[in-house]
């Protein structure tokens, strides 16, 4: 079954690729390796998801905020791309959460962009993974994930 209509069945869309806010790309291709940089739990621009987690945040509402930002790394994956399909394997995905600093089980927030992957790609969506608590990030939003893939040739 096509990614794309996978996403489709599950009652989700791509979001419009945003523009970088400064002075990057928002993907690096290396061979078959494709490096996306940091997305946010924003849609057109706006953060959907602000806050902290542990604070005004649940566990549930960053794995919310993970699933926009994973949203967001296919969209980057569709233009860099051309078709979702495209992609072997997902290889490594490093979180950020905006978190307390007390906070224990924030890297369950992260599980929001591995379960999206997984449930589109089966194991080939499973990554190696790091889960980084942050007291700030982008816009406010309560997620950033960055992805590296292998692409097929």
């Amino acid at each position: 079954m096509k990614i794309e209509q996978k996403l489709a069945e599950m009652g989700l869309e791509l979001p419009k690729r945003r523009v970088p806010a400064g002075v990057y790309v928002p993907a690096r291709r290396v061979g078959s390796m494709l490096y996306i940089a940091g997305q946010t739990a924003d849609t057109d621009g706006i953060v959907q998801i602000s806050g902290t987690v542990g604070k005004e945040l649940t566990i549930e509402d960053g794995k919310h905020a993970a699933r926009i930002s994973a949203l967001n790394v296919l969209s980057v994956l569709k233009t860099e791309l051309g078709d979702l399909d495209k992609v072997k394997q997902f290889v490594q995905i490093i979180g950020f959460v905006r978190c307390t600093e007390d906070s224990d089980n924030y890297t369950q927030a992260i599980d929001g962009a591995s379960q999206l992957f997984h449930d589109l790609y089966g194991d080939a969506g499973l990554a190696a993974r790091m889960a980084i608590g942050a007291k700030e990030l982008p816009g406010g939003s309560a997620v950033e994930i960055m992805v590296t893939i292998e692409a097929a040739e």
